[in-house]
């Protein structure tokens, strides 16, 4: 069985993933609801993420090079990387001490080079397509060799509508922000090729105008 993937994003009034301040705050209260086993992340969403709150990239040292020791609760970062993007930063990654570890996504089309690296630095990584990683095969994997039974995606437009067209989504969280962004707006769902039919799940008010709704994916 494939696992349950829940999509959780902050977004403007107008389904804006971009260009207003998210109240990150509230947004990570909200996912602590959830006890995914892994989250799903692609590569430009963490290498925008580290790029954004680390001032001065650290060097990397040999304790980086080793699987952290850490409560086998904490889920999983799977970090989706065909291209080696994040060659010289994982280690910041692997870091964040809400993480079990790392499981590094790649294609038969990722060098070997790239490949090379993770091995080198005991980075778990999979193989699950041939140009580009074939989510319904990655999710194979994670269920038969992690036992993986729920996913939360927190993650930019590309990877989330990849995963509602396929039609792999269970549940999409969205926290509402009291903001319009208007015409520089990054449109969350611009990416759907098909009418999706949502059910209701939970709805919840906030301070300051901050409102989270829950939809399940009906089919």
């Amino acid at each position: 069985m494939l696992p349950k993937i829940i999509i959780h994003n902050s977004i403007s009034l107008d389904g804006s993933l971009t260009n207003f301040e998210p109240n990150m705050g509230l947004h990570y209260k909200i996912a602590g609801n959830y006890k995914p086993d892994a989250h799903l992340i692609g590569s430009n969403t963490v290498k925008t993420g580290v790029t954004l709150f680390c001032d001065c990239i650290p060097n990397e040292e040999k304790e980086d090079c080793q699987k952290p020791k850490r409560d086998k609760t904490l889920p999983y970062w799977v970090i989706i990387d065909t291209k080696g993007a994040l060659k010289g930063l994982l280690h910041v990654a692997r870091r964040f001490e809400f993480s079990r570890d790392i499981i590094v996504l790649i294609s038969e089309k990722t060098s070997k080079d790239y490949i090379q690296y993770l091995e080198e630095r005991n980075y778990d990584y999979r193989v699950a397509g041939e140009d580009n990683v074939d989510l319904k095969t990655a999710l194979e994997i994670l269920a038969g060799d992690y036992a993986v039974k729920e996913i939360l995606t927190d993650t930019g437009r590309i990877l989330n509508n990849l995963l509602l067209n396929q039609g792999l989504v269970s549940e999409i969280s969205l926290l509402i922000h009291p903001v319009i962004v208007g015409k520089d707006a990054y449109s969350m769902f611009s990416g759907i090729d098909k009418k999706l039919s949502l059910t209701l799940q939970k709805e919840e008010a906030f301070d300051d105008g901050y409102v989270w709704i829950v939809y399940r994916v009906n089919g």
